[in-house]
């Protein structure tokens, strides 16, 4: 009987920490997804990867809009008129649904890049939040 609790326990915690790392692994891609398609200003692959009630926050907790529609108008004006408009990634943690990404983000390169901190949380396989930091 020993052996057999033994047993189930092991998988359970397997089966829990293989869990976790397909959260964390789901929630990354996600995060390059869009990183990617920003820096090409493909608007729909960047959208792609958001849930179509997003909300995007200036951090803490002021709301600045809601939904996909608003975010694709919002990024499609800022793509078509920012042809040098780049983001480089300083550096990705990733817990469980959610990404921290520092990043350096270049409108022109007549102007030095401005750091910023995109907070991603995935929910149900999108991002469903997003919190900037500058």
């Amino acid at each position: 009987m020993y052996k057999y609790s033994l047993t189930v326990f092991l998988l359970l915690v397997t089966a829990t920490v293989f869990a976790q790392q397909t959260v964390e692994q789901v929630a990354e891609k996600l995060a390059q997804e869009q990183l990617d398609a920003y820096n090409k200003r493909d608007i729909d692959a960047f959208v792609a990867p958001y849930a179509d009630n997003v909300k995007v926050y200036k951090f803490p907790n002021e709301l600045l809009y809601e939904g996909k529609t608003t975010m694709y108008d919002t990024y499609g004006r800022m793509f078509a008129r920012t042809p040098d408009l780049h983001c480089r990634l300083v550096n990705r943690i990733v817990m469980g649904n959610t990404v921290i990404d520092q990043e350096e983000v270049t409108i022109s390169k007549k102007d030095p890049p401005m750091n910023a901190i995109a907070i991603y949380k995935i929910i149900d396989g999108k991002i469903a939040e997003v919190y900037f930091i500058q």
